[in-house]
């Protein structure tokens, strides 16, 4: 996500992994890579090199030109270590896709109606009785996202280790007005999907994670994707360190720097803090996941096949998607827990303080396509994975792979969760 703001395995037919140190491999990998490699592998190099982000992994699955994984960069800044395929990230709001999807399982099996008011099952929710699931997963209640709020931002700066509950989230939020009525426009908040999770715990009685295990993890056989206990802020081996420039309340309005700390991050005499152990806990069930890459794949083709829900509650889910911006509707949508991306890419992004996500699929041509970063946001306040896939989808969909966006102005990308 920008975490405050407002986003079945492919058949291979080529798999390689290149252990990239400063985008470079040998004559003997290249020859075995799908020829668009050799076309993305320079742009994700000098996007790296201009936006100072540290290491990445890329993975491209495609049916007709092949698959394709390789590692750029490090996982530690200083230092040659190696970032690799088999690393772990922060799935940030990634995450909101499973609970809304654990939701919509829910509401297919008769157990809840997506139009039920969040009033029936969490009460004291301001609008309780008017604002929907549907809205809540849309973006569209209008309730105040907490993580906007600026004493909860100090209070993060002041101690990152601090455990959250649920309830003390929603306090935060609902100390505050509604920003407009129950489903008159997008605007995205943690504090919907946090809901969701405790809905999904009250109608099934018991704790989300078993439900995000047992209805989608191995459902899909995602041995590598975990969704922690809030009191549990490591990462599992292999992982890299992550990264993220300013503080939390100094990027409540915005992720980019000031010009001056631009100019030093870019020189590299600014650095970016280490994010990595940092408590995920006030992120929950819209940001708490952790993953890989290879998983990552294998998930979202699933949600934009269709993977995890029937038919029609899957054809709910598409009709859903609502333009983020109605004077730019070619731009991005978003709808029950999914992003369309331009005109062809259904998935999310996920953003927490030290790490990036990013995961599309194409449900017509099988593309698939996941970036992950250990960098929250480059100087410019870009998300540094959209940067990377702004960069990677003209190969694919030609010059204009995203309709409205303007390359001189990267922050008019497709990224609704900032």
């Amino acid at each position: 996500m920008g975490y405050r703001r407002g986003v079945g395995v492919v058949v291979a037919t080529v798999v390689l992994t290149v252990a990239v140190g400063c985008g470079s491999s040998s004559d003997s990998q290249e020859s075995t890579e799908p020829a668009y490699a050799a076309t993305l592998r320079p742009v994700i190099d000098e996007l790296m090199k201009d936006n100072v982000i540290p290491g990445a992994v890329v993975l491209v699955k495609s049916p007709k030109e092949g698959d394709w994984t390789a590692t750029f960069g490090t996982g530690r800044l200083g230092t040659d270590t190696p970032i690799t395929a088999e690393d772990h990230f922060r799935f940030g709001s990634n995450t909101k896709t499973v609970t809304v999807t654990v939701l919509m399982q829910l509401a297919q099996a008769g157990k809840l109606a997506l139009d039920d008011p969040i009033g029936k099952y969490v009460p004291d929710v301001p609008n309780g009785d008017r604002i929907t699931l549907a809205q809540l997963a849309e973006m569209r209640s209008g309730l105040y996202s907490y993580t906007f709020d600026e004493q909860f931002n100090a209070d993060l700066d002041n101690d990152p280790t601090r455990v959250w509950t649920t309830r003390q989230l929603l306090d935060i939020a609902f100390a505050h007005p509604v920003n407009f009525a129950p489903g008159e426009r997008f605007e995205y908040s943690n504090t919907n999907t946090i809901l969701l999770g405790l809905v999904i715990e009250k109608v099934t009685g018991e704790p989300v994670g078993d439900s995000f295990r047992r209805d989608v993890f191995d459902r899909l056989g995602l041995r590598n994707t975990s969704f922690p206990a809030a009191t549990d802020s490591s990462i599992p081996d292999p992982h890299p360190q992550g990264y993220a420039f300013g503080t939390n309340v100094s990027t409540i309005d915005t992720f980019a720097l000031p010009p001056d700390q631009q100019a030093a991050a870019l020189a590299g005499t600014l650095k970016p803090a280490d994010q990595t152990t940092a408590s995920p806990s006030w992120t929950w069930t819209a940001g708490a996941m952790i993953s890989t890459v290879g998983d990552m794949a294998t998930y979202v083709k699933a949600l934009a096949d269709g993977g995890l829900l029937d038919a029609r509650m899957q054809q709910t889910r598409i009709d859903s998607i609502q333009p983020i911006d109605p004077a730019n509707p070619a731009m991005a949508g978003y709808g029950l827990g999914i992003v369309r991306f331009g005109e062809h890419l259904l998935g999310h992004d996920g953003q927490m303080p030290g790490f990036m996500t990013f995961m599309g699929s194409d449900p017509d041509s099988g593309l698939t396509i996941v970036v992950a970063t250990n960098l929250a946001t480059v100087p410019s306040g870009e998300g540094s994975a959209l940067v990377l896939v702004k960069g990677m989808l003209p190969t694919f969909y030609g010059a204009n792979a995203l309709p409205g966006h303007d390359p001189a102005r990267p922050e008019t990308g497709p990224s609704p969760t900032r």
